[in-house]
């Protein structure tokens, strides 16, 4: 059978490397090969290979990170299959970095070298590269990819997905020369990423614009926890700054306020290794506090050779920003990271629709609940790449478990034209951006992140989904234009999923609902309909 792959990150990848052993596979991806969030993760790989370390104490972490709202079933397959995975990798020759440290064989049965990032309870991050996992392993999986007989159409987009008769049958592209195609296959797998670009400040690379999800919504395909949103506590606070590595606080580094004061020893028992989620509303609410300024991120108690040795890559980057950081602290603020919702899917990837899945970033198995633990996502992409690969051409069950054992409420939603009449009868006043003067893109960063950003309230989520409703993308166009009505569409439904919950929980936070409710549903989940109509899907939909 034809599978075709969309994207090219370590869940594309593998998915095109395994599959391709029994069917014939076509890679696409926007960019360049090489060009996905994968080559920019620095930490590592969550996996417990260690001997004081097991699969269960992995879910533990990962269950406390996830606010009680990950699926149990997707969370034990990831830390279950993960260390086989990794020995995959190891196989496959990734330059995973090794200890010297006599003691650690035995502590941990092996020499590889391993970090601890928030809310982990063991050291269990191995890395290569020191702070370059991601692009380690990205350099060894396109190596390895080239080795199979694999169809690779770089810097071809994504528009829509091509469905008939209730089932995807293949795709419609832009191709390298601007020219619509359409690729026809027995099967898709979404690895396309997620959609970073919804923020003004995001670590993510400028191909995250949640083109996989937001066609796959306009296919009619069930989308799931669009609301979580995770923001990277340590972005380093300059025009064009990237990620600073949670590893670096893992090995030591502290955080400080403008007074020089460790502030969130007073937030959280864990302090600098919180939850992401907690770390990143702690620094928002003492960047505050001192009027705007950022806060300091204070590795100089590690060493100079060891952040060099141990953060080469970090090193380079703060000295490129003009800081020291093994002489002085380096300012930070929160970013928008990582989408813990997208396609909801089953632990094997398949989705509501027949002939697609979804793996990586772009999907939902609830496996990161409402707040990812530090590099899980890594695992996953592995892990559920793997499932998927070997499961795109076996039967579909009967009854389709989506997000797992979740209490899954799923609502339909207008589509984008609906959503368009609907605001321009309802929406009379306020900032009108139909004629195409406005860049949609800037608009819909603006309202993201001034109103749906790390902090949400009811007033500001009514005014969000409004400006949105009153905002049109380009119906056709280049990559550019295409980009920019995935935005949309998926900013809508952000703003719709986090108006909904009612609640804080995890990465959302809602200033009007501090508190979590625990009759809550773990997740919220939507499908469009061409017309505004509320219905009940039960959660094992059938197959």
């Amino acid at each position: 059978m034809h599978v075709v792959i969309v994207g090219s990150g370590i869940a594309g990848l593998t998915a095109a490397i395994r599959a391709s052993a029994v069917h014939d596979v076509t890679l696409v991806t926007k960019g360049a090969l090489a060009d996905s969030a994968t080559a920019y993760a620095q930490g590592g790989v969550a996996v417990a290979l260690g001997a004081d370390d097991s699969p269960a104490l992995h879910q533990a972490d990962t269950h406390v990170a996830a606010a009680g709202s990950a699926d149990v079933r997707a969370v034990e397959v990831l830390c279950t299959d993960g260390p086989a995975r990794v020995r995959d990798l190891l196989a496959l020759g990734v330059p995973f970095d090794r200890s010297t440290d006599p003691s650690a064989l035995d502590r941990y049965g092996d020499d590889l070298a391993r970090g601890r990032e928030a809310a982990h309870g063991r050291w269990r991050v191995v890395h290569a590269d020191g702070d370059a996992t991601g692009a380690a392993i990205e350099r060894t999986l396109i190596d390895a990819l080239h080795r199979q007989h694999v169809t690779i159409l770089e810097r071809t987009c994504l528009t829509d997905l091509v469905v008939r008769d209730g089932t995807v049958v293949g795709i419609d592209v832009l191709d390298l020369l601007g020219e619509p195609r359409r690729i026809d296959a027995d099967a898709v797998v979404l690895a396309s990423g997620g959609a970073g670009h919804l923020y003004r400040e995001t670590t993510n690379p400028l191909v995250a614009t949640g083109d996989g999800v937001a066609a796959a919504w306009r296919a009619g395909a069930v989308v799931a926890d669009l609301e979580f949103v995770q923001f990277h506590p340590t972005r380093l606070a300059v025009p064009d700054g990237g990620l600073v590595s949670e590893a670096v606080r893992g090995e030591g580094a502290v955080l400080r306020d403008a007074r020089g004061r460790r502030f969130m020893t007073a937030v959280h028992p864990d302090a600098e290794l919180a939850p992401r989620d907690v770390v990143a509303r702690g620094i928002a609410a003492a960047v505050r506090d001192q009027g705007g300024a950022p806060v300091l991120l204070d590795a100089t108690g590690l060493g100079a050779d060891f952040l060099t040795g141990r953060f080469p890559g970090l090193t380079r980057a703060t000295r490129a920003a003009g800081f020291d950081w093994t002489r002085q602290g380096v300012p930070v603020s929160p970013a928008a990271h990582y989408s813990m919702g997208g396609i909801a899917t089953d632990a094997e990837g398949r989705t509501s629709l027949p002939g697609l899945l979804a793996i990586g970033e772009a999907a939902c198995t609830g496996v990161h609940g409402a707040n990812r633990l530090a590099s899980n996502s890594l695992l996953e992409g592995l892990v559920f790449a793997f499932r998927a690969a070997d499961a795109v051409a076996g039967p579909r069950p009967g009854l389709l478990r989506l997000r797992g054992n979740a209490d899954l409420r799923v609502t339909s939603v207008p589509r984008a034209a609906d959503v368009i009449r609907a605001s321009r009868q309802a929406w009379p006043g306020g900032p009108d951006h139909r004629d195409g003067s406005t860049d949609v893109r800037q608009a819909v960063q603006a309202v993201m992140t001034d109103r749906v950003g790390l902090l949400r309230d009811a007033t500001g989520l009514a005014s969000a989904r409004r400006e949105l409703d009153a905002l049109t993308a380009p119906a056709t166009g280049g990559v550019r234009e295409h980009e920019d009505r995935a935005l949309l569409d998926l900013a809508r439904l952000v703003a719709l999923a986090a108006e909904t919950r009612t609640e804080s929980r995890g990465a959302h936070a809602r200033t009007d609902h501090p508190d979590t409710d625990p009759a809550a549903p773990a997740s919220y989940a939507w499908v469009a309909e061409t017309a505004t109509r509320h219905i009940a899907v039960p959660q094992e939909v059938p197959a």
